[in-house]
């Protein structure tokens, strides 16, 4: 273990042998590090906390610091991190409220930038990319491969689907459907269509990507369709494709609403 001596490290937090901390960096009661991980000089770990390993905490970070929530009486609510994250510098990650999930869970192989801000109950699946000051009120669930652009502000309660793409400096305050690019302010918040290119990347084949595009324009622009007959459409036209059949779902279970307006070609 190589601690600088400059940092504070509490006797009851639990390191394995291989972190490092940097200088002036301060780990607290609770908080449990995994292998390989390093936390960089100023950042501050607060517990209860667990996080896996070879992750990376950046300088001057706030991670598992106390939800910002006026119902919060102090109860020991946790921050749950997964492996092979970078948590970039003055990134802040709130643990949860008796009145969510009493937790903040990571997964894995995620990006969150400088300045992010995940706040208290959120769930983050995995590789998932935050941008510079890309900002998570409480209780938002991200989805696996989901990207979010700089400064993009996500209301409370929001889902945010897989593979779904943001634009910086959008304004969130509904649902996002998985697999669509989206940007704009609050209330002008417009999808363009399927991402394509990340999908791509990603390996899906070029039938997959198809039938999500048809699937895409069947239920946001077909005038002559009502929304849940559109989704009914599109649930029907293929019943063999798990991508179409997850973007079905996801309208059906939404509880606040699903961005619907669309930019025309």
């Amino acid at each position: 273990m190589s601690i600088h001596p400059t940092a504070v490290v509490d006797s009851r937090a639990e390191l394995h042998s291989s972190v490092y901390v940097g200088p002036y960096a301060v780990i607290e009661a609770g908080v449990r590090i995994g292998a390989d991980s390093r936390i960089e000089a100023h950042a501050v770990v607060s517990g209860p906390t667990t996080i896996g390993e070879r992750n990376l905490i950046g300088s001057f970070a706030i991670v598992g610091g106390a939800p910002q929530d006026l119902s919060y009486k102090g109860e020991p609510t946790e921050l749950i991190i997964g492996s092979d994250n970078q948590i970039r510098e003055f990134a802040s990650i709130h643990r949860g409220t008796p009145g969510g999930h009493m937790k903040t869970i990571i997964g894995n192989n995620n990006l969150l930038m400088a300045y992010t801000h995940v706040a208290h109950d959120c769930v983050i699946g995995n590789h998932v990319i935050m941008a510079n000051v890309a900002t998570l009120a409480g209780h938002v669930e991200v989805g696996d491969r989901a990207s979010i652009g700089g400064l993009v502000a996500i209301h409370q309660f929001c889902r945010i689907g897989t593979f779904s793409y943001i634009g910086g400096v959008s304004g969130i305050s509904l649902d996002v459907p998985p697999y669509v690019i989206i940007a704009g302010t609050r209330n002008r918040t417009r999808i363009s269509g399927v991402n394509k290119v990340g999908l791509k990347r990603n390996g899906f084949s070029r039938e997959t990507i198809k039938m999500l595009d048809t699937a895409y324009r069947i239920i946001f622009r077909t005038p002559t369709l009502l929304m849940k007959d559109a989704i009914e459409v599109a649930r029907n036209e293929f019943p063999d494709c798990a991508e179409v059949q997850t973007l079905v779902r996801f309208f059906e279970d939404s509880k606040r609403g699903v961005v619907k307006q669309t930019v025309e070609d």
